[in-house]
């Protein structure tokens, strides 16, 4: 739900990040970032899964297959009709070394049925030449 600053409304970042006081960051001082044309790339492995998250979520595929893994990388994407995602919850992150990170996640969503599903994944994370990617995950 958009929310209104002065006469502008803003959309907040589909991965619930919130600011110091609870509120969910803006979509464009959150994740957006990293999402656009001329974007940054994503400093972390923590904001990378953040950004995909919220890809998913806007349906970004050309974003979530520009950050996976080119040793990974399937050739498309396809999204389910009728998915609604519901959130993320970042349960823990680990730099492993300068290169390597793991981040275990729960994301939620509601199927096109109505049925809710939970997500729980600890993903794998590179970096090579300055840019991170999700290379893959274990369900858990």
């Amino acid at each position: 739900m958009k929310r209104r600053v002065g006469s502008v409304a803003v959309e907040p970042c589909p991965c619930g990040q919130s600011d110091a006081v609870g509120r969910v960051l803006p979509l464009a001082r959150c994740c957006g970032r990293f999402l656009g044309p001329h974007a940054d790339a994503a400093p972390d492995a923590r904001a990378l899964m953040r950004s995909r998250y919220s890809a998913f979520v806007l349906r970004r595929a050309d974003y979530l297959l520009a950050t996976w893994h080119p040793s990974r990388r399937p050739a498309q994407i396809g999204f389910e009709p009728g998915v609604k995602w519901l959130g993320l919850e970042l349960r823990q992150y680990l730099l492993l070394d300068a290169r390597h990170a793991m981040v275990e996640f729960v994301a939620r969503q509601r199927l096109g049925n109505g049925r809710g599903v939970r997500l729980h994944e600890r993903s794998r994370f590179e970096c090579a030449d300055g840019r991170w990617y999700y290379v893959d995950g274990d369900l858990l």
